[in-house]
């Protein structure tokens, strides 16, 4: 289950990265056999579309209109995203334990992480401090996923 949690904090910050992560993980096979992610996640198109909506999401946080995480519909939308992909990876048979786990997490971890995002704008501006939360939100779901080794039973 640490997995799933830690895939929920990647949620608080970007809601399609942990998806996009398990989906293109789960299509190149490379998520441990004991992990609760459903069949269809193995379809490249999947992966494909997963990707584009998360590299949607990246490139719409830098524009002054993008709304803050943590309005409803983007608390809504990580409790969802980042619940499924956490669900995802939890063991088998447990599902809704990992994405309840998860979507919770990134549900309180958007506070946080606004809070830091906010802060750090004042200074930065908003487009260089989205790229580095960028670049540490995608690290840490390749990072969980490659911890995960596909030799492992979960």
């Amino acid at each position: 289950m640490l997995a799933s949690f830690l895939m929920g904090l990647v949620g608080g910050q970007r809601s399609m990265t942990p998806l996009a992560a398990v989906a293109v993980a789960a299509a190149r096979d490379g998520l441990p056999r004991g992990c609760a992610a459903p069949g269809f996640l193995r379809d490249p198109a999947i992966a494909s579309g997963a990707v584009a909506l998360a590299l949607a999401e990246l490139a719409g946080d830098k524009m002054k209109s993008a709304p803050d995480r943590i309005v409803p519909a983007g608390l809504a939308a990580r409790l969802i995203v980042a619940g499924f992909a956490a669900g995802a990876l939890a063991p088998r048979g447990q599902f809704w334990k990992g994405a309840a786990l998860g979507g919770l997490t990134a549900v309180a971890a958007s506070y946080p992480g606004w809070r830091a995002r906010m802060a750090a704008m004042e200074d930065h501006g908003q487009t260089p401090t989205g790229l580095v939360e960028d670049a540490l939100v995608v690290t840490g779901a390749v990072a969980i996923l490659a911890a995960m080794r596909p030799d492992r039973d979960g």
